[in-house]
């Protein structure tokens, strides 16, 4: 990595941490309840941001990396075709984190909090695993070919997949914590440690960011083979993956409450984590799929999931409000 890279990626990093540190620092030094309109502002700001910087990268990509192989604008192309998967793959994470904190019955006041240490605990997590695959594929051309068919075989298992069903409890990560670490039985207010007794004890609060913790994990290891089928540049993958990462928060807020009425997501996202292992796999043959192609391709995948989910689920709430109609009716007349 040359000197000029280098303070790239310094600069980078100190930005994501000085944001975070205003974030926890200013705007949510106090645990409260995130409003919709908070929430909203706050993904706007994000996406904002994304897109800035993706303009940043068009306008002096040549600078930031003066050896790359990519040109400014399929650098810029590259990291919002990755940005795009990464945000789309998130909304399923959404989906796992809303049954977490149901199942903990954690108080929306609290909720914040458990997000923002979970995202800066995955950032560090990503980080690790961008670094490992952009080594593996730089070392072993061939471990491409592995990713690409790993993730057709994920769309596929996806695909096949019904309702989650979350038991933490059967989780071998939490029955280890707590075999290590004593619980309290309640939380205790936002904090993940309290003494008790002179015993330092953890609170369920720091046992749901755990959970969150190894499910990040888990969804990492489909999320990030998927960018690298858009570039091997390790810059571009881990900061399309973290700006996608640092609007999850406030977007959970403004998606937890109807996530459950994109019915067709995940068929969407298992279509797409198909598409993008098929790219993978034509890499290197004469079929190669375009960055800009698998954009416009991803964008449409995504777009027809989430209208065609927004049609069924306002068809179930019309059926739903003449069905009870039907009903009110029958009493009436009985």
């Amino acid at each position: 990595m040359d000197g000029s890279m280098l303070w790239v990626w310094i600069g980078f990093n100190v930005f994501v941490l000085a944001m975070l540190a205003l974030d926890l620092g200013v705007f949510h030094r106090h645990a409260h309840t995130i409003s919709v309109k908070e929430a909203l502002t706050w993904s706007v700001v994000w996406i904002a941001i994304s897109l800035s910087f993706s303009g940043l990268i068009w306008l002096f990509w040549d600078r930031m990396s003066p050896h790359s192989l990519l040109s400014n604008s399929d650098a810029s192309i590259a990291f919002l075709t990755g940005y795009l998967i990464e945000k789309a793959l998130s909304v399923d994470n959404i989906f796992v984190i809303v049954l977490i904190f149901t199942y903990f019955s954690v108080p929306a006041s609290y909720q914040h909090r458990v997000l923002f240490w979970g995202i800066l605990g995955a950032l560090v997590m990503r980080g690790a695993m961008i670094a490992l695959g952009a080594a593996l594929i730089e070392e072993f051309h061939w471990i491409i070919y592995v990713f690409g068919a790993f993730l057709i075989f994920t769309g596929f298992r996806m695909a096949r997949q019904g309702d989650e069903e979350i038991e933490p409890e059967a989780n071998p990560v939490v029955r280890l914590f707590r075999k290590l670490v004593p619980v309290t039985q309640k939380f205790e207010g936002d904090k993940f440690f309290i003494r008790q007794a002179g015993v330092l004890m953890a609170t369920p609060l720091l046992l749901v960011l755990v959970i969150i913790e190894t499910t990040d994990l888990i969804f990492a290891v489909d999320s990030i083979p998927a960018i690298f089928a858009v570039t091997h540049d390790p810059f571009i993958v881990y900061t399309s993956n973290i700006f996608a990462i640092l609007g999850l928060r406030s977007l959970y807020f403004v998606l937890a409450g109807v996530v459950h009425k994109f019915h067709y997501l995940k068929l969407g996202l298992s279509v797409v984590l198909a598409f993008v292992g098929a790219k993978m796999l034509l890499t290197d043959t004469a079929f190669k799929i375009p960055t800009l192609a698998s954009l416009a391709v991803i964008a449409a995948i995504l777009t027809v999931a989430v209208v065609a989910s927004l049609v069924r689920a306002r068809r179930l709430e019309t059926e739903d409000k003449v069905e009870t109609s039907k009903t009110l009716v029958d009493s009436s007349l009985s």
